[in-house]
C-alpha cells in the first residue's frame, strides 16, 4: 500500500509514500534498523524509473519495484559506499538492473558498477535528467543527484552528504572542510531556496530551511 499524501516522514516497517511532482512521481521508503531511506524516481511520462540507494530489505525493495515500475527501472544508484546503503544491491541486480555509484566508492560495492559516475554526468531516465554531483568528505565518492520538475523546481537526493541540521558525519576537520565547502559552492550556491532535499536517513527538508544555518555549522565543525 502507498501512502498519501506525502508528508516525507517515513519508518522503518511502515508504507512508502508517493509525492507526485510536474512530470514525476517519487516514492520513498524506510528500511533496516538505520532507518535508510530508499527513493524510486519514475518519469511520469515513459514510465521509466530510478533507484537511488538498494539499502536494506531486499524482499520490500523488489517488491516496490515489481508493483510500481515492473520492468522499468532503468538504473540504479549508489549515493556512497556505506554498507547501510547497498545491502539489498545484489538482489536489484538480479532482476537485470543496471547499477552505479562513483568510482571512489565503487570498491566495498557487493556488486561492481556498470556505470562509473563522475561530477557533472548527466543521468537520461525517460524524459527525466538527473545531475551527479560529488561531494567529498562524508565518503570520498559521495553522490547528490539533481533532477528540475515541470515547473522548475529542483529535487536533491543528497545520501549522507546533507541532512535536516547539517551535513552529514565526517571524523577528521579535512573532511569536514571538504564537505562544507563542496556544499556551499556546489547546492547553497546553485539553487534557490525552494529547493528540496530528500536525505538518506530521516525526514525531508529545503535549502531554504537549512540556508541560514550555514554559518553555525561552519562554526561548530560538523
Amino acid at each position: 500500500m502507498i501512502e498519501t499524501p506525502y508528508t516525507g516522514h517515513v519508518s522503518p516497517g511502515s508504507n512508502p509514500q508517493r509525492r507526485e511532482v510536474p512530470g514525476a512521481r517519487i516514492l520513498k521508503m524506510s528500511v533496516g534498523g538505520a532507518d535508510n531511506n530508499v527513493y524510486l524516481v519514475q518519469d511520469a511520462m515513459t514510465g521509466a524509473a530510478l533507484l537511488i540507494d538498494a539499502a536494506n530489505e531486499a524482499d520490500r525493495i523488489v517488491a516496490l519495484i515489481e508493483q510500481e515500475a515492473p520492468g522499468q527501472v532503468q538504473l540504479a544508484v549508489t549515493t556512497h559506499q556505506h554498507i547501510d546503503h547497498w545491502w539489498a544491491l545484489p538482489q536489484v541486480a538480479e532482476l537485470g538492473i543496471s547499477t552505479a555509484a562513483h568510482e571512489l566508492d565503487a570498491g566495498p560495492l557487493p556488486v561492481p558498477p556498470d556505470r562509473l559516475l563522475a561530477d557533472g554526468d548527466a543521468l537520461r531516465i525517460g524524459d527525466l535528467e538527473f545531475s551527479v554531483i560529488h561531494l567529498r568528505g562524508h565518503t570520498p565518492g559521495s553522490v547528490t543527484l539533481a533532477f528540475t520538475d515541470g515547473v522548475g523546481r529542483t529535487h536533491l537526493f543528497t545520501g549522507d552528504s546533507l541532512f535536516p541540521g547539517g551535513p552529514g558525519r565526517t571524523t577528521n576537520p579535512e573532511d569536514f572542510d571538504s564537505l562544507f565547502t563542496d556544499l556551499t559552492s556546489k547546492i547553497f550556491d546553485q539553487y534557490d531556496d525552494d529547493t528540496a532535499v530528500y536525505p538518506g536517513h530521516g525526514d525531508d527538508t529545503t535549502l531554504g530551511a537549512e540556508r541560514p544555518h550555514l554559518g553555525e555549522w561552519r562554526e561548530r565543525g560538523w
